[in-house]
């Protein structure tokens, strides 16, 4: 057994687990960081490679893909361990810090950066008749390639960012497409859904998925109800659907976790270091919880260096602490 302690283990390998291990390097701590998933990025890479996102300072706009892409450029620069494929079984504390259990291997850590996000995570299904039939097929949960929709029509189901964030790509190389929502108001960035109504998608509101079914010529026959009406129907035949509805989340695992981590109902409460309960254990991003707290990925890029720097002044003392980012090693 290795008894190596790294400095920081960071828990999570989206955007802002990236960012952490990145800045942990700048400290120059030892870090690894370990993903479940078997690749970096987490549910921007899984759900919404293609999803513009516009809260991130210096990118007026950047796509998922692109985000992921470059975090992790910036992350090899600082050459942490990176840990694929393995989930977190356990987290025991031990002499000098914690061991990390997870399905593949043990290994040792003075302190915990949680950057899981909301955790395990899964898309909102479509609750329509037939639709698990049409699962994958012609029914999609996320876009991973705009050339799969090229000249073809169709139809988005979703009110927020990231059914905008779709129609609006794939206005760009389907020949037609509708935007469906239950609702007649948009959850979405208001300068995203001025995009959407003045471009030529076409929007069907208030309306709700109930059918989907095949036509003789291999298209796909969608039935939508109009909210609030008993017999009002609308039937839109396209080649596609796809569905963002958002995704349902759990951290059903970290429950299992010998830390007894305060607020896990659904996100782990911390304090204005990013601090959770336990000792030298952190979370940042959308799994931290505190007062006013806004879940976006800006966000938590925010929160990476108070965390790091708290656990950096803990673990070494005597180290200056950098103010600025012009005082930080190149």
């Amino acid at each position: 057994m290795n008894n190596k302690f790294y400095d920081i283990t960071v828990i999570g390998g989206g955007p802002v687990g990236m960012f952490a291990a990145f800045y942990s390097g700048l400290r120059d701590a030892n870090v690894q960081l370990i993903e479940s998933l078997d690749h970096l990025g987490g549910q921007v890479s899984a759900l919404y490679p293609y999803k513009t996102i516009l809260d991130v300072g210096g990118h007026p706009g950047i796509q998922g893909k692109d985000l992921v892409k470059s975090l992790k450029k910036q992350m090899h620069m600082m050459h942490p361990t990176i840990r694929l494929n393995q989930a977190v079984r356990d987290i025991i504390p031990v002499d000098g810090g914690y061991q990390i259990v997870t399905d593949q291997t043990k290994t040792y850590t003075k302190a915990i950066v949680i950057a899981t996000g909301g955790g395990a995570f899964n898309p909102r299904k479509l609750r329509a008749k037939n639709a698990e039939k049409f699962k994958n097929k012609q029914l999609f949960y996320s876009v991973h390639n705009l050339d799969q929709f090229k000249n073809k029509t169709v139809l988005v189901a979703g009110g927020g960012n990231s059914a905008i964030d779709n129609a609006l790509l794939l206005n760009k190389v389907a020949k037609k497409v509708y935007l469906l929502h239950r609702r007649d108001t948009f959850r979405g960035f208001e300068r995203m859904v001025d995009r959407v109504k003045q471009s030529s998608i076409e929007l069907i509101t208030p309306y709700l998925i109930r059918e989907l079914n095949s036509t003789d010529d291999g298209k796909l026959l969608v039935t939508a109800k109009k909210m609030r009406t008993e017999n009002d129907f609308r039937r839109i035949k396209v080649d596609d659907v796809v569905v963002n509805f958002g995704f349902v989340a759990t951290n059903q695992a970290m429950r299992k976790w010998s830390l007894k981590l305060k607020g896990l109902l659904r996100k782990v409460d911390v304090n204005q270091q990013m601090k959770t309960n336990e000792n030298l254990v952190y979370a940042v991003g959308d799994v931290a919880k505190y007062k006013g707290k806004d879940t976006l990925i800006a966000t938590g890029f925010g929160e990476v260096p108070i965390a790091v720097n708290s656990i950096m002044r803990a673990l070494y003392p005597k180290r200056r602490l950098p103010i600025h980012s012009t005082m930080l090693k190149h």
